[in-house]
């Protein structure tokens, strides 16, 4: 017999659940996540599931970890500052695929070399600009190298990260370890987020390791990658942008295993995140363009996921067009106000009191930040620092901004991840509803009246009451969640073409789901089941339900479904090369040993193939598998010519999959 641990750590609740030999789940507990140090309540969460099970820790024989952290990071734009080398490219190229955009003025080198399609130099590599480009930027957490055809050829990003590395000492990430794929720009944008997310990452695992070593857990850690399979701890800090979607990817495995469905709707609400994805055959359906996060197509092999920023504790704003007034949740997670005056409930209370007595609203009342213990704050302005000296606890928003000026650099400071904000979100107003009780109800009672008593455009009340304002937010939570099941299934569905948001949202499309019966008569709703998880998910999702028509299932364990699913997982590398056919009678091999030439096709491919199951059969060692299986596929590309078969491009993909080694 042995026992596995899986724990996920989400944007608000840490969970952990012990499954039994792949059979049955044990035990299951939740802690709130402690968001300035996670391992806090990765702590928490292990040791209750352990008194739950009644189990001792050297009874674990594999723990694993799922976790939102680098999706929330991406959606939310948080992460170290970086510094990207990009060779070979034009300054264009940084507007491709929303690069300019990740670096957010961030440090970048343009520097002459790269490959052509065929692998061979376009010019020589400038070291020496290199050397003094890295004198002038010492604030970097990380650095991200994309080379112009650097899957045909890796070696110059192989140069200039040995020297990156050697003279720096940090952390580098290189395109080509990331995609086999072309497209220099998307592979560009990819390395960046990897080495922006790498410190948060690295230190996230190293926290659990040590926390889980103090409870006495000395089972090897892995980590669930955004496909759903499990990596080992040490691949996971190297590549940590395969991480992203690590959370909603577990979840459709723990769905599988939960309910036994081979094709549903599977939707995850969180405290940051709705994530909706397809299960097909009884697993999840991989995104063939890359993960999407945060406005971002990245090149990370994950399910196809589409995931919104609605959650438990999104923020509650104010809808600024039109007289009618009305409300928007999200994107942005704030730390709910509920929850907050637990943490400091002789600021938050008294604030509050005071607010509510004042005669006339306030544009920051209910408004509060925090510092993040332990965030990375190398590179402030003087202004930031200025601003983030005056917080050195719990503050209302109110006495911390002191001019209109100070917003964005107070913002900043937020996309940083140096501070959070605290606000109103549906988890305030479940409290008042009575669907969740577990944090402060007075506070959200203070808080959803200030709310409610905000003018509209007509200058109106929003609401009538904090119960109104309670009842319209979770309304809206019902609307957008039901907005993202639809978007998800058009997209899927033929016939639809592009704009999925917009048809979602259409009048037709609520007539429809209405029932609409005049002249003309409307029906829409979902033609497959929902699966429902996450620990909110019984006070919203039955609404959502009904309003789409559909089965809504919702497993006993779904709230820890996440953690579930990331022990019942496999792990599983894949590793792509291609043979090109630069000129009649030559094949060239293009892999990580840098092009090779080939007097036949299948000679060319037989090389690759060995060449990538050496390096795919050690990753997967090293990744943790056990008894690894193979698999090969060969993506052969032909034309006619002049009655001749020529051929043209092969893509060759080898696959390692085995379960995780245990402790034994």
């Amino acid at each position: 017999m042995s026992l596995l641990l899986g724990v996920d750590t989400g944007g608000t609740y840490t969970d952990a659940a012990l499954v039994r030999d792949e059979r049955e789940v044990v035990a299951r507990a939740k802690a709130l996540t402690t968001r300035h140090d996670l391992a806090e309540g990765i702590g928490k969460a292990v040791s209750e599931v352990l008194a739950a099970a009644g189990a001792q820790p050297g009874e674990v024989s594999l723990a694993a970890l799922s976790t939102t952290l680098a999706t929330n990071a991406l959606v939310e734009g948080q992460g170290g500052r970086v510094g990207l080398v990009y060779i070979g490219f034009s300054e264009a190229d940084l507007t491709r695929n929303g690069l300019d955009r990740a670096l957010n003025g961030e440090p970048v080198l343009l520097l002459d070399g790269g490959h052509d399609h065929a692998g061979v130099a376009r010019s020589a590599l400038d070291l020496d600009a290199i050397s003094a480009w890295l004198q002038t930027i010492p604030d970097v957490s990380a650095f991200a190298v994309a080379s112009q055809f650097a899957t045909r050829n890796p070696e110059h990003e192989n140069a200039v990260a040995e020297m990156i590395r050697t003279r720096t000492g940090k952390p580098v990430s290189c395109s080509h370890h990331l995609s086999a794929r072309l497209n220099g720009p998307k592979r560009a944008l990819t390395a960046l987020l990897n080495a922006r997310l790498i410190g948060m990452i690295t230190r996230l695992i190293a926290r659990a390791e040590e926390k889980l070593g103090e409870i006495g857990i000395e089972a090897p850690l892995m980590v669930v990658r955004g496909d759903g399979a499990l990596i080992s701890a040490a691949v996971a800090r190297e590549r940590p942008i395969e991480t992203i979607l690590s959370g909603p990817a577990a979840s459709l495995v723990g769905a599988a295993w939960l309910t036994g469905m081979r094709d549903a709707l599977v939707s995850d609400i969180g405290g940051t995140t709705t994530d909706v994805a397809l299960l097909l055959n009884g697993k999840p359906e991989i995104d063939p363009e890359g993960a999407q996060v945060g406005g971002f197509r990245t090149m990370v092999e994950a399910v196809a996921m589409r995931t919104t920023g609605l959650g438990g504790d999104s923020e509650v704003r104010l809808a600024t067009e039109g007289l009618a007034g009305g409300i928007e949740l999200g994107p942005r997670r704030v730390v709910p106000v509920s929850l907050l005056a637990l943490e400091a409930p002789d600021i938050v209370l008294p604030v509050l009191e005071e607010q509510r007595r004042a005669s006339t609203a306030s544009e920051f009342d209910g408004m509060f930040l925090r510092r993040v213990i332990g965030a990375d704050d190398q590179g402030l302005s003087v202004r930031e620092s200025e601003i983030l000296a005056r917080i050195t606890g719990v503050h209302p928003v109110s006495t911390v901004l002191r001019a209109r000026m100070e917003r964005q650099a107070l913002a900043r400071l937020r996309d940083r991840g140096i501070i959070q904000f605290g606000g109103v979100t549906p988890s305030d107003a479940c409290h008042l509803l009575g669907l969740f009780s577990a944090w402060d109800g007075q506070a959200a009672r203070l808080v959803l009246g200030l709310l409610a008593r905000k003018r509209t455009g007509a200058g109106n009340a929003l609401a009538a009451g904090p119960e109104a304002m309670a009842r319209m937010i979770v309304d809206q939570l019902t609307r957008q969640s039901v907005s993202a099941l639809l978007e998800t299934v058009l997209s899927h569905d033929e016939g639809f073409g592009p704009g999925h948001e917009q048809l979602a949202r259409h009048v037709l499309m609520q007539k429809g789901l209405d029932g609409h019966k005049g002249l003309l008569r409307m029906e829409a709703g979902l033609n497959i089941p929902v699966v429902g998880l996450g620990a909110s998910a019984r006070s919203y999702y039955p609404a959502v339900g009904r309003r789409l028509g559909c089965e809504m299932i919702l497993p006993d364990d779904g709230g820890v479904a996440n953690a579930i699913g990331a022990v019942v997982g496999r792990v599983t590398m894949r590793r792509s090369g291609t043979v090109t056919c630069p000129a009649e009678g030559c094949f060239r091999t293009h892999g990580a040993q840098g092009p090779r030439d080939f007097a036949t096709a299948e000679a060319a491919m037989n090389a690759l193939e060995e060449e990538l199951e050496t390096v795919v059969r050690s990753e997967a060692g090293t990744a943790g598998a056990d008894e690894i299986e193979m698999r090969r596929t060969r993506d052969i590309r032909h034309s006619e010519v002049e009655g001749r078969d020529v051929f043209i491009e092969a893509q060759i993909t080898l696959e390692a999959t085995g379960r995780p080694r245990i402790a034994r």
